[in-house]
């Protein structure tokens, strides 16, 4: 594909939806570009802020936690899979404020609950703790969580 069309694809792209550099070079490597083309395009998309990992990573945090539900380990994990560096990762993860945290977190308890039909409170208690851990929770607060919901101190 030829460097101009690529831009222009590019430009397209990252106006929108936001995007970070390693999916954008991933387009790149799809649709064919040479390396130094990609290199030089992705460089123009910086300086011009189409693309901005810092922007990224805050959005991504926001829809995630919002949208999805998703828990800190599991936003981080997937931050991390799309090459996104140790500070933009901490700067997105500030976007979910703690109060909001642990009422999802609740919120999520409350409605895992609700679709079990285990009378055993342990059995109960272990469901509730994976399907906690699956969605990405710490497992400090979804053990206190779950003790505090089921009432067992």
């Amino acid at each position: 594909m030829p460097k101009e069309v690529a831009l222009s694809k590019a430009i397209a792209l990252c106006s929108s939806s936001e995007h970070c550099k390693s999916q954008i070079m991933e387009k790149f490597s799809l649709w064919g570009v040479s390396v130094q083309d990609a290199y030089n395009i992705m460089d123009h998309l910086v300086k011009e802020k189409y693309i901005d990992n810092k922007r990224f990573a805050r959005a991504y945090c926001h829809d995630k936690f919002c949208y999805n539900h998703w828990g800190r380990i599991k936003i981080r994990q997937m931050l991390r899979h799309l090459r996104l560096s140790d500070e933009e990762i901490e700067e997105g993860m500030q976007t979910i404020p703690d109060e909001d945290y642990l009422q999802t977190l609740n919120e999520a308890l409350q409605a895992k609950d609700r679709t079990l039909h285990e009378k055993d409170v342990y059995q109960r208690k272990a469901k509730l703790v994976r399907h906690l851990l699956s969605r990405g929770f710490e497992t400090e607060l979804v053990l206190d969580a779950v003790n505090d919901f089921l009432n067992l101190d």
